[in-house]
C-alpha cells in the first residue's frame, strides 16, 4: 500500500509563492513510481498540474501553470515537489499527489486521472487577490 502526504499548502497573497511537499510513508518508495499533482476547485473536476517520471528526467506541466510551478523529486527525501510562484487567484484548489503504478512511457496518459493508483488526502491552497 503506497501512502502520501501532502504539505505547505496555505494562504497567500497574489503574486506569491508556495511549496508544496508530497512524502511517501512507511515502506514506499516514491522513486519507484511516477509521480504527479492534480488540483480540484470546489464545483469542478479534478485536474492535472503536472508529472515527473521515475527518476526525475522527464516533466509534462499543464498549460494553465507553465512557467510558474515546477515539479521536481528527491529521492534521498522520498518526496515529491510542486513549486509554485507568481500565484493568482485562479490556482485557489485543494492540491493532490498521486503515484502511478505504469512507467513514465506505458499505461494510460499521465495526464489522465485515472491512470494514478494512489492519492494522497489533499492540501489547500488559497490565493488572495
Amino acid at each position: 500500500q503506497v501512502q502520501l502526504v501532502e504539505s505547505g499548502g496555505g494562504l497567500v497573497q497574489a503574486g506569491g509563492s508556495l511549496t508544496l511537499s508530497c512524502a511517501a510513508s512507511g515502506r514506499t518508495f516514491i522513486s519507484s513510481y511516477v509521480a504527479g499533482w492534480f488540483r480540484q476547485a470546489p464545483g469542478k473536476e479534478r485536474e492535472f498540474v503536472a508529472c515527473i517520471s521515475e527518476t526525475g528526467a522527464f516533466t509534462r506541466t499543464a498549460d494553465s501553470v507553465k512557467g510558474r510551478f515546477t515539479i521536481s523529486r528527491d529521492g534521498a527525501k522520498n518526496t515529491v515537489y510542486l513549486q509554485m510562484n507568481s500565484l493568482k487567484p485562479e490556482d485557489t484548489a485543494a492540491y493532490y499527489c498521486a503515484a502511478n503504478i505504469n512507467p513514465w512511457t506505458g499505461g494510460l496518459s499521465k495526464v489522465d486521472t485515472r491512470s494514478y493508483a494512489y492519492w494522497g488526502q489533499g492540501t489547500q491552497v488559497t490565493v488572495s487577490s
